[in-house]
């Protein structure tokens, strides 16, 4: 989670939400990303989205069995799904869906309108198939600490 905190701190740092998201396979991280959609002027290239698409280059597959995908904020119904097509083993998470609803309601700018879809990775894995594994809350204090105006 460090790493994917770094990567938060270099994509707010570079004008993008502060987001990070890093893909680990046998405790060796194989791609490591921050949040790019407003960089890149791409509302799907979140933190989650770009570490997938740079792992799976890497691995040579679509498929992303064994790995975890860590990232500092819970992933949203895109990123979640998006996770379980690549057909991932789990996702670790730090600050929450519902951390981020209220840091919009009292922060939110025009700038940094911190939007969301209020349907939690949680909600999109029972769905889905294959079953991830899912830890929540995981160093969330360290990743709340990640959001800005």
């Amino acid at each position: 989670m460090d790493a994917a905190i770094d990567a938060a701190v270099k994509a707010r740092d570079a004008g993008d939400y502060g987001v990070g998201a890093v893909i680990v396979k046998d405790n060796k991280i194989i791609a490591c990303e921050g949040n790019k959609a407003v960089i890149d002027a791409d509302p799907t290239q979140h933190a989650e989205v770009a570490a997938i698409r740079k792992a799976v280059k890497i691995i040579g597959s679509r498929f992303l069995e064994g790995c975890v995908l860590y990232t500092t904020h819970e992933p949203c119904p895109m990123c979640a799904s998006a996770a379980i097509w690549a057909r991932m083993t789990g996702i670790v998470f730090g600050a929450s869906l519902r951390d981020m609803i209220d840091y919009r309601i009292k922060n939110g700018t025009k700038k940094r309108t911190w939007r969301t879809i209020d349907i939690t990775a949680k909600e999109v894995l029972e769905k889905g198939d294959p079953k991830l594994l899912l830890v929540e809350d995981f160093m969330r204090d360290e990743c709340r600490n990640l959001f800005h105006q």
